[in-house]
């Protein structure tokens, strides 16, 4: 029998996995000489994102879960910082940008909440 893992349980894993392909997605269409730079960084912070919440539901004490949640936190920013740089050297247009803005906000939100429910514990 195989048991759900921790993350997978989480509303907010859906969003991050939705946001992830996203960024697959735009960043597909950007110009090939940022493969190395701006696309790579913008794919290991979304990868980066939902690798420490996994690694964070998956731990046993609330402190050891808020930790990893904080990472993930960190390098939602990173990507967020990674997207406004992306409209301003106009590789995304005005309206993938807002679309991806509001994901990112939705799911900065969400892992608050998880953030502050784990440091309450």
């Amino acid at each position: 029998m195989i048991t759900e893992k921790p993350h997978k349980k989480l509303k907010l894993w859906g969003k991050i996995i939705d946001l992830i392909e996203d960024v697959y997605k735009v960043s597909s269409a950007f110009p090939k000489d940022e493969k190395f730079g701006l696309i790579s960084q913008m794919k290991r912070s979304s990868i980066s994102i939902a690798s420490n919440i996994a690694e964070g539901a998956a731990r046993g004490t609330s402190k050891d879960k808020a930790h990893f949640f904080v990472i993930a936190r960190g390098s939602l920013s990173e990507l967020d910082a990674q997207l406004e740089i992306s409209l301003r050297l106009k590789f995304l247009d005005e309206n993938k940008y807002k679309s991806l803005a509001i994901k990112l906000e939705e799911v900065s939100k969400m892992l608050s909440g998880l953030i502050k429910t784990q440091s309450s514990q």
